[in-house]
């Protein structure tokens, strides 16, 4: 199986229609909002391999835009999609911690702590799915980079490599903000002055947190079984 057909020497994915697309390892990959990719790109990812999307977003943000792509039943019918929030958005400590929402590596140790067993789950469907992968949030960013992040510590990826991810990440949701005709509602393009620092100081937040889980230990103490943590370090090629 080819899985790297589409994808870029820089680690992003050229399937049409995606935003911040990028591969994690193996044949896991992650992006923002799957409602972006058009018809062309879902079968870009079909033929790479991609048989399992798991969305990591709230049941309320699940919805289609006037500007999203038609994508025909029978194209998205390929694809098991599996819905696994990192979060409750009714929590309130949460709400308390992450204002507007999770959007800094610095809440990921809390995100945790507060919700264990949404992580797990994330990772069990990881384990339990047939194909490639392809893990989505909103932007792309935070809980797709939480969720990324730890996958590369179960890969045994250095911390150079997982701290490149995220500011990749940063920068791929950053040019969609300069270049959408739609307006975020909190959040602007911003230019490399303010952007370098803010990756700078966020790389920092999630390379602690990722020492601080210890990613293994972590899902064994929440349920993730020896096979399940095989079969998904199978997955990322390890």
């Amino acid at each position: 199986m080819n899985w790297d057909g589409a994808v870029n020497s820089d680690g992003s994915v050229t399937w049409d229609g995606a935003v911040n697309a990028w591969h994690v390892a193996g044949s896991v990959y992650r992006m923002g909002r799957r409602e972006w990719l058009t018809e062309t790109g879902w079968q870009q990812a079909y033929d790479g391999g991609i048989r399992t999307v798991i969305d990591l977003r709230n049941p309320d943000e699940i919805r289609r835009r006037d500007t999203d792509p038609r994508v025909g039943e029978a194209t998205l019918a390929a694809f098991d999609v599996v819905h696994a929030p990192t979060e409750d958005p009714g929590n309130a400590e949460f709400r308390a911690l992450c204002v507007p929402y999770l959007n800094n590596p610095a809440s990921y140790p809390d995100n945790a702590r507060i919700f264990p067993g949404k992580l797990a789950a994330v990772f069990r469907a990881v384990a339990a799915a047939p194909g490639g992968v392809v893990i989505h949030c909103s932007a792309g960013r935070d809980r797709s980079g939480m969720i990324a992040a730890m996958l590369q510590d179960l890969a045994g990826a250095g911390e150079d490599a997982i701290a490149l991810s995220y500011a990749r990440a940063m920068r791929g949701i950053n040019e969609h903000h300069r270049l959408s005709a739609t307006p975020h509602p909190h959040e602007r393009y911003l230019p490399e002055e303010i952007l370098a620092p803010l990756i700078e100081a966020r790389q920092e937040s999630l390379l602690r947190f990722v020492r601080q889980l210890k990613t293994a230990e972590f899902l064994g103490h929440n349920g993730v079984t020896v096979p399940e943590l095989t079969a998904i370090r199978g997955k990322l090629g390890h």
